[in-house]
């Protein structure tokens, strides 16, 4: 994130959602608020090439009868409101206006406020409930028959389009497979390990808590695997919370606040009791670890538990380069990567860690990493809805062309869909997480 902003040079803060008031959903306060935010963002622009909801915007705008906001009717709001995906790019790496500013924007936090407003009033379809559902959904596919059935048809024409018709859901989107035995049940041995061996850093109790993630538990096991081989290697004992539900991020995504916290009131006790025994957090997916940092501590800023996870929980690049700077980290790779193109996922680059899968993967001999800090635009159910899948090629677009100009030997993001969504229109071009790549340079 660049430190020069227009109008302030002070570092951007960011204020609590105050999501229990009733101002938060009142329609006259909201749209004032919104006029007033997309009247600056059309006067600055500098966000045109992030997601679609600027664009939008602007083109509303253009097209208007005065070609000012007052003349763009407050239908067209809503679209703007519907392309935002909170992947928090325009506030940390773009908007001069941000906080301490004295215009005080937060357009995701506003866009979010905008969801929830019609949540409470409107509820969500059926297939946006279906799709933010990710502990259901993963429970059901999950059944043995179930998901040797839903992973055969989602691989045919066939099945694509009759999830199409009935659910909204792309023909051609990426759609991910389902496992019968998720990564808990397969790492079920690390429940209750006592973290014996471990050694503490100045940053880090040097013993962690895999929070699997809801993806990385039914739909990528292996990657979950892979993480505990990785610091199993390195002497960093790993166990599992006794039980484990969604962050909530599809949830927040979607404006319903209240399933949030019922996520929040289901994993926070859990997870700060295991703070409470000296363990730190980690997770292979930056929406679940920025939900954790971020999005609930802003939402639930007077509870101390959320507090307690936020400052133990970590990116697991972030916490292998924290060893690694204490001299804690194994060097001895028995394989090179050669070139790899890395895309930085949104919901990383915001959390200001810098490049640490980056540097750790540089770490093994002869290897070499095209860092590439643009949006896949994936965004979880974004870019599998009918509506909005070739928006989110074309978001895509960039990142697509730039991995196949380097050619590298693999292709890996932190985030596995925006992985997978980019890797459909590349040729011959799987789509890996680092911490597989790590793995595979280990040897182990």
């Amino acid at each position: 994130m660049s430190s020069q902003r227009e109008g302030s040079l002070e570092a951007p803060i960011r204020h609590p959602i105050d999501w229990r008031s009733d101002e938060f959903y009142d329609d006259a306060k909201l749209f004032e608020e919104m006029e007033r935010v997309f009247d600056i963002c059309h006067g600055c622009r500098r966000c045109f090439n992030l997601c679609h909801s600027f664009p939008t915007l602007f083109e509303a705008v253009d097209e208007s009868e005065t070609m000012e906001l007052d003349s763009v009717p407050k239908s067209a709001y809503w679209d703007v409101v519907d392309h935002c995906y909170l992947c928090d790019m325009c506030y940390m790496s773009k908007c001069p206006y941000v906080p301490p500013h004295e215009f005080n924007i937060d357009f995701p936090h506003l866009m979010l406020r905008a969801k929830a407003a019609r949540f409470k009033k409107e509820g969500a379809s059926f297939r946006d409930k279906t799709l933010s559902a990710t502990d259901t959904v993963g429970k059901l596919a999950g059944i043995p028959v179930v998901a040797e059935t839903v992973n055969a048809l989602n691989k045919t024409g066939v099945g694509r389009k009759a999830l199409e018709a009935t659910l909204g859901v792309h023909h051609k989107a990426p759609v991910p497979e389902y496992h019968s035995k998720p990564a808990r049940a397969r790492l079920k041995q690390l429940i209750g390990e006592d973290g014996e061996g471990a050694v503490p850093t100045a940053s880090t109790t040097g013993k962690v808590v895999l929070y699997a993630t809801c993806y990385g538990n039914r739909n990528r096991p292996e990657m979950d695997e892979d993480l505990v081989a990785v610091f199993g290697h390195n002497g960093i004992p790993v166990t599992l919370a006794a039980k484990e539900s969604c962050c909530g991020m599809p949830k927040l995504e979607l404006g319903d606040l209240e399933s949030v916290e019922k996520a929040k009131n289901n994993n926070i006790p859990v997870l700060a009791a295991l703070v409470d025994e000296g363990w730190d957090i980690v997770t292979p997916i930056p929406s679940c670890t920025l939900m954790y940092k971020q999005e609930l501590p802003l939402m639930f800023p007077d509870d101390e538990q959320v507090l307690k996870v936020r400052d133990a929980m970590f990116d697991p690049f972030e916490y292998l380069m924290l060893r690694h700077r204490e001299g804690l980290l194994k060097t001895d790779f028995a394989e090179p990567l050669g070139k790899v193109s890395y895309q930085v996922a949104c919901h990383l680059r915001v959390q200001n860690l810098g490049l640490k899968t980056r540097d750790a993967l540089e770490l093994v001999p002869d290897t070499t990493v095209e860092a590439i800090e643009r949006c896949s635009g994936h965004d979880g159910t974004y870019a599998v809805k009918k509506e909005y899948h070739d928006i989110s090629k074309k978001i895509a677009r960039p990142v697509v062309n730039k991995v196949k100009r380097a050619e590298a030997q693999y292709f890996a993001s932190d985030c596995p869909m925006a992985a997978e969504q980019i890797a459909q229109d590349i040729d011959n071009q799987e789509a890996g997480h680092p911490m597989s790549l790590l793995r595979k340079a280990y040897g182990i």
